[in-house]
């Protein structure tokens, strides 16, 4: 069990910093569903391992032992994410979960023929890049459905897959990686967006924080 939890953290620590740099224990506390406290502990625990640096009130860093096997949980997540899809039929609201519970037992052996089998593919079902086995991972540039203003075009690159249900609601609107949308209006206060994908207009009530590139 403490083995899982220091990937848990390590893992969202790569993914967080990925996108904000350092992460902040109450940062880490709500993405893991742990008390501040709780989190706080496991910290001090990893940087007695040398795997992240915590500075008081400036956050936690992962060190370069810590980056690396973060990025190697990730890439195991994003692998099975994809495996499952591709040649299980898995559907992408669900792979989340599975690989969560695979991803601390897979090996290295598994992992590779899991990557010569999907094509070494460098991307998972929901968008998001999946590391080398050397850490690296290529993020393009890109902007949040939301911020688009009405009249402008994209492609979506990719959609947070935390939520389940949030990713079965985005499906039926056909809001998938490689879909090309055209924003036609953006309510004010967080209210609906109306979108054209795929030539028919459609209205996203987006929940509150949505994470949706």
């Amino acid at each position: 069990m403490e083995s899982r939890a220091v990937d848990d953290y390590l893992k969202t620590m790569y993914e967080v910093e990925q996108e904000h740099g350092r992460t902040a224990t109450t940062v880490l506390a709500e993405r893991l569903g742990v008390t501040p406290a709780s989190a706080t502990g496991m910290v001090k625990r990893l940087a007695e391992m040398d795997l992240v640096k915590h500075e008081p009130y400036h956050g936690v860093a992962l060190t370069e032992a810590g980056g690396e096997a973060g990025a190697g949980v990730v890439r195991h997540h994003r692998l099975i994410e994809l495996f499952l899809t591709e040649t299980l039929g898995v559907p992408w609201d669900r792979v989340h979960e599975e690989a969560h519970r695979i991803e601390h037992v897979l090996s290295e052996d598994l992992e590779e023929r899991m990557d010569v089998l999907l094509g070494r593919p460098t991307k998972d079902p929901h968008g998001s890049p999946i590391p080398t086995r050397d850490g690296k991972v290529e993020r393009p540039m890109s902007t949040r459905l939301a911020e688009l203003k009405a009249g402008q075009t994209a492609v979506v690159t990719e959609v947070r897959d935390e939520d389940a249900a949030l990713l079965r609601y985005l499906g039926s609107l056909g809001l998938y990686p490689e879909a090309e949308v055209e924003m036609l209006a953006v309510a004010p206060f967080d209210g609906p967006l109306t979108v054209r994908v795929g030539g028919r207009s459609k209205r996203w009530d987006r929940p509150r924080r949505a994470r949706f590139l």
